[in-house]
């Protein structure tokens, strides 16, 4: 996998509005330098995002998207068991959400999880769960249960409530994913190719795991623990000092790692992962 010359992390925000704190990007080359941000200290919108994927990702860039790039399918054998028009593949589910969203500004998701029928499977704001959300956690991907046996406490993208949640933020991701059809491949719902800009999921605590932090205490929240966790990684510092977005630090830190980890071809092949599990509910790079 020594190919690619770029390695792209996108820390991603499902919220609310136009313009997001909570989205960062960072680059690194394959030379060896240090990551960089890109456009650092801007407040990125969801779209702009996109446009960047489309015309400015330089050529053989492996790019970490940080959201789940599906949801769970394997435990019942469907997306949305007893929905007639449950979509039988990742790629039906991303056109699904981009067509029931198609009036919802800003690239969000609130028309499909107020759909009366997918709205049974979510847990929503004010005491909302729908009688098919599972209770507890949720319902979890194969991907997610590989990352619990990690170390890790993963919650369901069916989860849209709290802090830890990651649903909107994977509901919003899929509909860019959807729109990059026919310009970027996404890894492992599309094959890898053997050249060109590849898509994968990211899950950013695996990179601040393999950077020496624990599960529970990954976020980083100032220069020097970034810069500690680049030094594990054997990456070149990041100048600064004093505080910085842990939002930021994720992406610059993931960045690094994956110029380690694209060559590791045990990550590629994971054991569980079956083509069906490709095709539905994709798989987070680096879980085993």
């Amino acid at each position: 996998m020594t190919r690619f010359q770029h390695f792209a992390a996108i820390d991603w925000s499902g919220a609310a509005g136009e313009r997001h704190r909570g989205i960062a990007v960072a680059l690194c080359s394959q030379d060896g330098a240090a990551p960089q941000l890109v456009r650092p200290g801007h407040r990125w919108s969801r779209r702009e995002v996109l446009d960047w994927l489309l015309e400015e990702l330089p050529a053989d860039t492996l790019v970490g998207f940080d959201m789940g790039i599906s949801l769970a399918f394997a435990d019942c054998g469907a997306f949305f068991p007893g929905w007639s028009e449950s979509p039988a593949n990742a790629r039906d589910l991303w056109a699904k959400i981009d067509a029931l969203c198609e009036l919802d500004p800003h690239l969000a998701a609130t028309s499909f999880v107020d759909h009366a029928e997918a709205a049974r499977h979510f847990r929503r704001h004010g005491g909302r769960e729908g009688e098919h959300f599972g209770g507890g956690r949720g319902r979890l991907r194969v991907t997610e249960r590989a990352q619990e046996a990690m170390g890790c406490k993963p919650y369901s993208n069916f989860n849209l409530v709290g802090a830890a949640q990651v649903g909107k933020s994977s509901l919003t991701g899929m509909r860019v994913l959807h729109r990059l059809a026919g310009h970027l491949p996404v890894w492992p719902v599309d094959p890898l190719p053997q050249s060109g800009a590849v898509v994968v999921e990211i899950y950013t605590t695996l990179a601040a795991m393999a950077a020496g932090r624990s599960a529970n205490k990954s976020k980083m929240r100032s220069y020097d623990e970034l810069n500690a966790a680049l030094q594990v990684l054997g990456a070149p510092l990041v100048p600064g000092s004093g505080p910085i977005a842990d939002h930021a630090s994720d992406a610059l830190l993931t960045a690094a790692w994956l110029r380690g980890a694209a060559h590791d071809l045990a990550l590629w092949n994971p054991p569980a992962l079956t083509r069906e599990i490709a095709q539905t509910e994709g798989w987070t790079f680096g879980a085993q």
